[in-house]
């Protein structure tokens, strides 16, 4: 694989946005999720590197990209994303999570030749459970960390520990908050409120996302919380170009932790398959 290099797009509003590029071939943009950066999918862009020239884009409020600004909306993430598509020529493109989101509004505009999400958290009537977040923004806002964290984890329910007591929660917090990565976690955490409540905005009966007109892997694992893989179902139902791909073995965390080898395979698979529909 190439040695990765850092360039610096600047979105519509004025905002950089830092990317991470690597590899050779057709252009594949990255989009990553919830308390997420650019290295926490480096495992999946050596992985992809094999075939594509892999973008992955640190989000608005992440790491040195701009900060997400006074009117942050997934309309301004999904315009970062469209500054790094035309920038670098990309026409494939890749959500995890919460970039699964914005990966989806953003093909509600500007059509892509290949669009994989994996469980982006859409809220269909009501699936996304927003109540905790109160508790959250008073938690973060008085400094406690590890307590916000075990707030978002079991409200979220992202981690396979399915209805695990609260001390559960707060072991697993600890440990994210003590590691090596705990400075930028703790920096990252901040970015989580306006983001969430983006998702309970835009709760709706999914029929938006009919308007995607760009060939969709819609794809997610057995192991995780069951509203996820319920709005990729439902996604599947409304959209008219759409394939639906629920891996039993994996978890939510697969992309960016636990699953590259795996994701990465769908991915090219995906786009191999839609590439050679279109030839003929």
């Amino acid at each position: 694989m190439s040695t990765a290099t850092m360039t610096t797009v600047r979105s519509a509003d004025g905002t950089p946005i830092d990317v991470q590029s690597t590899g050779c071939g057709p252009g594949l943009v990255v989009v990553p999720g919830n308390n997420r950066r650019t290295h926490h999918y480096d495992a999946l862009a050596r992985e992809l590197a094999q075939e594509f020239t892999v973008h992955v884009v640190d989000r608005r409020g992440h790491g040195r990209s701009g900060p997400q600004g006074p009117h942050y909306s997934i309309e301004a993430e999904a315009a970062d994303v469209f500054a790094v598509l035309r920038e670098t020529g990309s026409n494939l493109l890749f959500g995890h999570s919460h970039g699964g989101l914005v990966a989806l509004h953003l093909a509600l505009w500007r059509p892509v030749d290949a669009l994989v999400v994996y469980e982006p958290v859409v809220s269909i009537g009501g699936s996304f459970d927003a109540s905790w977040l109160p508790e959250f923004r008073r938690q973060l806002a008085t400094g406690r960390h590890a307590a916000a964290m075990a707030t978002f984890l079991k409200g979220t329910r992202m981690v396979p520990l399915g209805d695990a007591p609260m001390f559960v929660y707060r072991g697993l917090a600890y440990l994210l908050l003590h590691g090596a990565d705990a400075a930028e976690t703790r920096a990252m955490m901040s970015a989580t409120p306006a983001e969430v409540a983006e998702i309970a905005r835009l709760d709706s009966d999914g029929r938006r996302y009919a308007g995607i007109r760009s060939p969709t892997l819609l794809l997610g694992g057995g192991r995780t919380a069951d509203y996820l893989t319920t709005a990729l179902r439902r996604l599947h139902e409304l959209m008219p170009d759409a394939e639906c791909r629920i891996r039993p073995e994996l978890d939510h965390n697969a992309p960016d932790l636990n699953g590259a080898a795996t994701v990465a395979a769908e991915i090219m698979s995906f786009v191999a398959r839609r590439a050679a529909h279109q030839s003929v």
